[in-house]
Parts: C-alpha cells; sequence; structure tokens
C-alpha cells in the first residue's frame, strides 16, 4: 500500500473520484499510528505545563501552521457564510470543547484511563451518524462495534486500569472531550468532502483557536515559561504539528471517501497500534489480554469491513 505523503497532502484538492482502496487504508494506518502516541506525550507535558497555558501554545502552533498553508494554497471553491458558520462550529467543538476538555481531563487523570475513555468514542460516532447523518445501521456493523470495543477493554483494563473516585473529575471531562470530538467529526463530514479536508480542518482549527486566544493569553502572561523542561515543549511541538495539524487533516481526508460510523469503528485498531509502539519504544511486554484483545479488535472490524 502507498502511503501519502506530507507535500501531497497539503496540495491536496477537492477530489471528484474515489481513491483507490489500498491509498485509503494506508491512510487509515498512518493516522492510527501517529494517534497513538497523543497519549502519553500529552502527558509528558502535562506534567511540566499548566493545561491552559499548554493548550495557548499548542493551538497557536497550530494555527500559525494552518494560517500560512492557506495563505499560499489556492482555492477555486467559495465558501458561503453559512459554511462558514458551520466551519466556525466545528472550530468551536474541536478547541475549547474537545481539545480543552482532553487536555484538562488528562492533567486530572491517567493515559490509561484518558485512552480506555476515548476508545468509547466509535460508539458516539456510529449513534450520531446514525441520528444527523442519516447513514444506515445494520446489524452487523453493530455488533462489530461492540466485539471490537470489548476487545479494546479488554487490553486496556488487563491489570492496569482501575476505575474509582481519585480521577473521576478527569475521567468525565475526558468523556466530554469523547462527545465532542464524536460531534465534530459529524459536523465535519459533509464539509471536508464539499471543500476538501485540509481547507476545512485548516479554517476550523484556525477559528477555534482564535476564540481561546484571549483565555490563553490570560493565563500564560504571568507563567513561568523558563522554568518548562525541554520534554514540554517537545509535547507541545508534537501535538501542534503531528496530532492537530497532520492526523486531523488525515482524519477528514479519511471521512470524505468512508462512511463516518464504519471509520469510526476501524479506529479502535489504535490501541493496537499504541500497544505495539509502546513495545518497540519502552519494552512493555506482549501479555496474553494483548494478543486476545487485538484478535477481537480485528474481528469486530473485519466484521463491519466485509460487504
Amino acid at each position: 500500500m502507498r502511503l501519502i505523503g506530507p507535500a501531497k497532502l497539503f496540495a491536496e484538492t477537492v477530489e471528484t473520484s474515489r481513491p483507490a482502496v489500498g491509498r485509503i487504508y494506508s491512510i487509515i494506518f498512518l493516522h492510527q499510528f501517529v494517534s497513538s502516541f497523543a497519549y502519553p506525550v500529552a502527558k509528558l507535558g502535562l506534567n511540566h505545563l499548566d493545561p491552559f497555558v499548554y493548550a495557548f501554545f499548542r493551538f497557536l502552533f497550530t494555527s500559525a501552521i494552518f494560517s500560512v498553508i492557506l495563505l499560499f494554497r489556492a482555492s477555486r471553491i467559495p465558501i458561503p457564510p453559512k459554511d462558514h458558520l458551520r466551519i466556525l462550529l466545528v472550530g468551536i467543538v474541536l478547541i475549547p470543547a474537545n481539545q480543552l476538555l482532553f487536555l484538562v481531563g488528562q492533567s486530572l487523570t491517567t493515559a490509561s484511563h484518558a485512552s480506555l475513555l476515548f476508545a468509547t468514542t466509535p460508539i458516539f460516532i456510529y449513534l450520531l451518524a446514525i441520528v444527523i447523518l442519516r447513514e444506515k445501521a445494520t446489524i452487523r456493523r453493530t455488533i462489530g462495534i461492540i466485539i471490537a470495543t470489548a476487545g479494546v477493554y479488554l487490553i486496556l483494563t488487563a491489570g492496569k486500569v482501575r476505575f474509582g473516585t481519585e480521577h473521576l473529575l478527569g475521567n468525565l471531562l475526558i468523556i466530554a472531550a469523547v462527545v465532542s470530538w464524536a460531534l465534530g467529526t459529524i459536523i465535519g463530514k459533509p464539509l471536508a468532502q464539499k471543500y476538501g479536508a485540509l481547507r476545512v480542518t485548516g479554517l476550523a482549527l484556525t477559528y477555534g483557536s482564535l476564540l481561546y486566544f484571549p483565555f490563553g493569553i490570560y493565563k500564560t502572561v504571568n507563567y513561568p515559561l523558563s522554568a518548562v523542561p525541554w520534554i514540554g515543549w517537545f509535547s507541545v511541538v508534537y501535538m501542534a504539528v503531528v496530532v492537530s495539524t497532520f492526523a486531523y487533516v488525515l482524519w477528514y481526508w479519511i471521512l470524505k471517501y468512508m462512511e463516518a460510523s464504519r471509520v469510526a469503528v476501524i479506529q479502535n485498531l489504535q490501541p493496537i497500534v499504541a500497544s505495539a509502539v509502546a513495545v518497540v519504544l519502552l519494552g512493555e511486554p506482549i501479555t496474553k489480554h494483548f494478543v486476545i484483545g487485538g484478535v477481537i479488535i480485528l474481528g469486530g472490524v473485519l466484521l463491519t469491513e466485509i460487504e
């Protein structure tokens, strides 16, 4: 399968023909791979930065990148005011809602809790796609999402995730972030199909960042930035450049060519990728729970993908 390069992706136009299946799935795997680092990398940065200050710099870098890209990228399709308002709504859902809730919630809970709770994203996307986008609910897809989610739960709870009151507030904020992400996915899908994933993602994140900036500046102006170690800034840059820029564009590009409910089930592959990354980078062992859970997830995903 041939991967799409960043230069080609950022030169994207609104495509009228559907790309080859191999290309779509290679993009899905790339998205899952880069996104799987988000939880541990964000946690590293939040150990050294206030979540509101962290959010300010992340959104500042992200909006700056997209502003430069959109400035030099011409588009022949004008966006009417009503769709600009829809893109603004996506920006509100993704920035002040999803990302701010995620960062504050992640600072109040564990990375394993957050990754498990975000594994419920396909359920919310599936339900919202049926209600808002009128996508067809099928017994096979419903069963597949239940099976895949059960596999995620097995991998992520095997002897290390225990819910209690200690992280209750953080966990609730993460759930709210999950719902916001699902809503942003559903609202943004038709816009990405119409105007292109890069353009919609860039405008949405820039609009959302601008709304957050007054509060972010207030929280940052007197913050001791000189005391922040390099790992904190590395975390911010990774989340801004790789996750908020590259991975977000990949996500909406995928949604241009696949049903949201179908993509949601495939997203359950992320814990497998994340665990594999942990094995390679951190030397974590491959447990029987990982193997069994991975087989269950793949079974659920394959069930939804069989035509």
